[in-house]
């Protein structure tokens, strides 16, 4: 198998969530998987982890590059013709730097190269899964065709979703959600979970499943 992974930054705040992304990374490893990563560019506005307030200007693709220990490639270059499967990461860089979920809700955009991404896999008949806040940007993209996907319990994100034509299915953080028709895995990572050792076990279930999927 291999997989293309979407990053937003590096840090849960405003980017990609690093517990979420490791549990990911590590669920495909375990299956010797290949996986590469890719990341837009552009400056996004960072936050603070210790205060919460924003500071400043980062790139998105050179704070992503941390994660991927510099094997990163521009959106731009992903060919969903090259990957088994796609994967967003959950973080709240999702919400701010894939989309404006974050500032606008059930408004919300999602940039043009990422919904691209997804579009093409999508298309191509190939799963896409993601974890955490990332499946409102599945929502957005996908949501005229009815997916079903998870953000958790019932909650402000799970009503966007469900405004946006996605169906929403809850979940425990060790659990994962597949919508078999149109081929979408979900976890709610840290929507719900409080341990990484759950974030872990929901990454690994969805992995399971998207290996029962594909054998």
């Amino acid at each position: 198998m291999n997989i293309a992974i979407i990053l937003s930054g590096c840090g849960n705040r405003d980017g990609s969530e690093l517990q979420e992304t490791l549990s990911l990374m590590l669920a495909f490893d375990r299956r010797d998987w290949q996986y590469h990563f890719f990341a837009p560019q552009g400056n996004y506005t960072v936050v603070s982890h210790l205060t919460g307030q924003e500071n400043g200007q980062r790139d998105i693709y050179e704070e992503s590059a941390r994660i991927a220990r510099g094997n990163i490639q521009p959106i731009e270059a992903f060919d969903a013709a090259n990957f088994d499967a796609l994967a967003l990461p959950g973080g709240m860089g999702a919400a701010r730097n894939l989309s404006t979920y974050a500032f606008d809700g059930e408004a919300m955009t999602v940039r043009s190269d990422v919904e691209r991404a997804i579009l093409d896999t999508y298309q191509s008949h190939k799963p896409i899964l993601a974890m955490c806040i990332a499946p409102m940007v599945l929502a957005k993209v996908l949501g005229p065709m009815g997916v079903t996907l998870t953000l958790g319990q019932p909650c402000a994100a799970s009503r966007a979703a469900e405004a946006l034509g996605a169906k929403h299915h809850c979940c425990q953080p060790t659990e994962y959600c597949f919508d078999q028709q149109h081929l979408i895995f979900t976890t709610p990572a840290y929507m719900v979970g409080t341990r990484i050792s759950q974030i872990f076990a929901g990454a690994e279930n969805m992995v399971a499943a998207l290996q029962a999927h594909m054998q």
